[in-house]
Protein backbone atom coordinates (compact mmCIF):
# COMPACT_ATOMS: atom_id res chain seq x y z
CA UNK A 1 0.00 0.00 0.00
CA UNK A 2 1.66 3.14 -1.06
CA UNK A 3 -1.56 5.48 -0.45
CA UNK A 4 -0.87 7.63 2.76
CA UNK A 5 -4.48 8.51 3.35
CA UNK A 6 -5.29 5.04 2.65
CA UNK A 7 -2.76 3.69 5.20
CA UNK A 8 -3.70 6.22 7.92
CA UNK A 9 -7.55 5.50 7.49
CA UNK A 10 -6.64 1.97 7.94
CA UNK A 11 -4.43 2.59 11.18
CA UNK A 12 -7.32 4.33 12.60
CA UNK A 13 -10.33 1.54 11.48
CA UNK A 14 -8.11 -1.38 12.17
CA UNK A 15 -5.76 -0.73 14.73
CA UNK A 16 -7.91 -0.30 18.32
CA UNK A 17 -9.42 -3.87 17.36
CA UNK A 18 -5.70 -5.75 17.61
CA UNK A 19 -6.81 -6.89 20.66
CA UNK A 20 -9.89 -8.22 19.93
CA UNK A 21 -8.30 -9.72 16.78
CA UNK A 22 -5.96 -11.78 19.12
CA UNK A 23 -8.09 -12.64 21.49
CA UNK A 24 -10.79 -14.37 18.69
CA UNK A 25 -7.44 -15.90 17.22
CA UNK A 26 -6.05 -17.11 20.86
CA UNK A 27 -9.40 -18.64 21.28
CA UNK A 28 -9.60 -20.49 18.39
CA UNK A 29 -5.83 -21.77 17.45
CA UNK A 30 -5.66 -22.50 20.94
CA UNK A 31 -2.26 -21.00 21.87
CA UNK A 32 -1.06 -17.91 22.44
CA UNK A 33 2.22 -18.19 19.33
CA UNK A 34 -0.01 -19.51 16.77
CA UNK A 35 -2.89 -16.63 17.41
CA UNK A 36 -0.12 -14.11 17.52
CA UNK A 37 0.67 -15.39 13.93
CA UNK A 38 -2.59 -15.48 13.08
CA UNK A 39 -3.33 -12.09 14.29
CA UNK A 40 -0.24 -10.44 12.41
CA UNK A 41 -1.63 -12.37 8.73
CA UNK A 42 -5.00 -11.32 9.34
CA UNK A 43 -4.08 -7.50 9.84
CA UNK A 44 -1.65 -7.65 6.67
CA UNK A 45 -5.03 -9.27 4.51
CA UNK A 46 -7.00 -6.84 5.68
CA UNK A 47 -4.38 -4.06 4.70
CA UNK A 48 -4.51 -5.45 1.45
CA UNK A 49 -8.35 -5.56 1.19
CA UNK A 50 -8.61 -2.01 2.91
CA UNK A 51 -9.67 -0.01 -0.23
CA UNK A 52 -12.35 -2.67 -0.96
CA UNK A 53 -13.84 -1.91 3.03
CA UNK A 54 -17.16 0.39 2.67
CA UNK A 55 -17.01 2.15 6.05
CA UNK A 56 -19.10 1.46 8.95
CA UNK A 57 -17.27 -0.46 12.09
CA UNK A 58 -14.30 -2.08 11.45
CA UNK A 59 -14.45 -4.54 14.15
CA UNK A 60 -17.25 -7.06 12.58
CA UNK A 61 -15.04 -6.63 9.25
CA UNK A 62 -11.88 -7.43 10.72
CA UNK A 63 -12.44 -10.35 12.64
CA UNK A 64 -14.53 -11.87 10.21
CA UNK A 65 -10.86 -11.68 8.53
CA UNK A 66 -9.26 -13.14 11.74
CA UNK A 67 -11.74 -16.11 11.17
CA UNK A 68 -10.80 -17.08 8.13
CA UNK A 69 -6.86 -16.44 8.60
CA UNK A 70 -7.83 -18.90 11.58
CA UNK A 71 -9.46 -22.09 9.38
CA UNK A 72 -6.63 -21.33 7.06
CA UNK A 73 -3.94 -21.45 9.25
CA UNK A 74 -6.35 -24.86 11.04
CA UNK A 75 -6.15 -26.56 7.62
CA UNK A 76 -2.89 -26.29 7.15
CA UNK A 77 -1.15 -27.19 10.54
CA UNK A 78 -4.03 -29.50 11.87
CA UNK A 79 -3.67 -29.26 15.10
CA UNK A 80 -4.35 -32.70 17.26
CA UNK A 81 -6.21 -31.30 20.18
CA UNK A 82 -7.19 -27.50 21.66
CA UNK A 83 -5.77 -27.11 24.34
CA UNK A 84 -7.22 -24.60 27.26
CA UNK A 85 -5.95 -21.54 27.74
CA UNK A 86 -3.90 -20.59 30.85
CA UNK A 87 -3.19 -17.44 30.03
CA UNK A 88 0.21 -17.37 31.11
CA UNK A 89 1.17 -14.21 29.67
CA UNK A 90 -0.42 -13.07 33.02
CA UNK A 91 0.58 -15.57 35.37
CA UNK A 92 2.01 -13.91 38.77
CA UNK A 93 0.36 -10.62 37.61
CA UNK A 94 -2.15 -9.53 40.45
CA UNK A 95 -5.62 -8.83 38.80
CA UNK A 96 -6.28 -5.16 38.84
CA UNK A 97 -7.65 -3.77 42.65
CA UNK A 98 -5.90 -6.95 43.84
CA UNK A 99 -3.36 -5.96 46.19
CA UNK A 100 -5.32 -4.83 48.84
CA UNK A 101 -7.70 -7.98 48.51
CA UNK A 102 -7.11 -11.24 50.54
CA UNK A 103 -4.58 -13.75 48.79
CA UNK A 104 -7.17 -16.45 49.37
CA UNK A 105 -10.14 -14.22 47.39
CA UNK A 106 -7.78 -13.73 44.58
CA UNK A 107 -6.66 -17.05 44.60
CA UNK A 108 -10.34 -18.31 44.03
CA UNK A 109 -11.36 -15.91 41.34
CA UNK A 110 -7.93 -16.73 39.58
CA UNK A 111 -8.84 -20.71 40.38
CA UNK A 112 -12.39 -19.70 38.85
CA UNK A 113 -10.94 -18.07 35.72
CA UNK A 114 -8.92 -20.97 34.89
CA UNK A 115 -11.83 -23.37 35.15
CA UNK A 116 -13.49 -21.23 32.95
CA UNK A 117 -10.95 -21.35 30.18
CA UNK A 118 -10.63 -24.84 30.75
CA UNK A 119 -14.41 -25.31 30.07
CA UNK A 120 -14.73 -22.95 27.26
CA UNK A 121 -12.06 -24.57 25.77
CA UNK A 122 -13.58 -27.81 25.82
CA UNK A 123 -16.42 -26.57 24.03
CA UNK A 124 -17.02 -27.84 20.32
CA UNK A 125 -16.08 -24.75 18.22
CA UNK A 126 -18.95 -23.56 16.84
CA UNK A 127 -20.34 -23.22 20.39
CA UNK A 128 -17.04 -21.62 21.26
CA UNK A 129 -16.67 -19.66 18.52
CA UNK A 130 -20.09 -17.43 19.17
CA UNK A 131 -19.46 -17.62 22.92
CA UNK A 132 -16.32 -15.80 22.65
CA UNK A 133 -17.77 -13.27 20.22
CA UNK A 134 -20.48 -12.35 22.20
CA UNK A 135 -19.50 -12.79 25.67
CA UNK A 136 -15.83 -11.51 25.32
CA UNK A 137 -15.60 -9.38 22.22
CA UNK A 138 -19.19 -8.33 23.08
CA UNK A 139 -20.43 -8.29 19.40
CA UNK A 140 -24.75 -8.22 18.32
CA UNK A 141 -26.09 -10.95 17.25
CA UNK A 142 -25.81 -9.48 13.85
CA UNK A 143 -22.60 -8.46 13.60
CA UNK A 144 -21.61 -12.41 14.69
CA UNK A 145 -23.93 -13.59 12.03
CA UNK A 146 -21.95 -11.51 9.50
CA UNK A 147 -18.30 -12.57 10.79
CA UNK A 148 -19.58 -16.35 11.20
CA UNK A 149 -21.78 -16.23 7.65
CA UNK A 150 -24.54 -17.94 9.38
CA UNK A 151 -28.25 -16.74 9.93
CA UNK A 152 -29.48 -15.08 12.93
CA UNK A 153 -31.27 -17.79 14.54
CA UNK A 154 -28.23 -20.33 14.23
CA UNK A 155 -26.48 -17.86 16.14
CA UNK A 156 -28.96 -17.51 19.08
CA UNK A 157 -29.20 -21.79 19.04
CA UNK A 158 -25.72 -21.76 19.20
CA UNK A 159 -25.38 -19.67 22.32
CA UNK A 160 -27.98 -20.73 23.86
CA UNK A 161 -26.80 -24.86 23.45
CA UNK A 162 -23.00 -23.25 24.04
CA UNK A 163 -24.16 -21.50 26.98
CA UNK A 164 -25.74 -24.66 28.30
CA UNK A 165 -22.75 -26.69 27.64
CA UNK A 166 -20.61 -24.31 29.67
CA UNK A 167 -22.98 -24.74 32.42
CA UNK A 168 -23.20 -28.31 32.17
CA UNK A 169 -18.96 -28.17 32.30
CA UNK A 170 -18.78 -26.08 35.24
CA UNK A 171 -21.12 -28.22 37.35
CA UNK A 172 -20.97 -31.21 36.58
CA UNK A 173 -22.17 -32.80 39.54
CA UNK A 174 -25.19 -30.88 39.50
CA UNK A 175 -28.09 -32.77 38.60
CA UNK A 176 -31.50 -31.61 38.25
CA UNK A 177 -33.54 -31.72 41.25
CA UNK A 178 -36.14 -34.73 41.36
CA UNK A 179 -39.55 -34.43 41.60
CA UNK A 180 -41.83 -36.00 43.53
CA UNK A 181 -43.96 -38.54 41.24
CA UNK A 182 -47.76 -39.31 42.89
CA UNK A 183 -48.37 -42.89 43.80
CA UNK A 184 -50.32 -44.88 41.00
CA UNK A 185 -53.68 -45.86 42.22
CA UNK A 186 -53.15 -49.54 41.79
CA UNK A 187 -49.84 -49.58 43.72
CA UNK A 188 -51.47 -48.45 47.21
CA UNK A 189 -51.32 -50.62 50.29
Amino acid sequence: MTDPALLHRFEQAALPHLDAAYNLARWMTGNSDDAKDVAQEAFLRALCYFGSFRGGDARPWLLQIVRHTCFAWMRSNHPAELVALDDEDEQGLPERGAIAEEPVNVLSREDERAQVNRALAGLPFPYREVLVLREIEDLSYREIAAIADIPIGTVMSRLARGRSLLREALAPDARPALRSVPARRWEKA
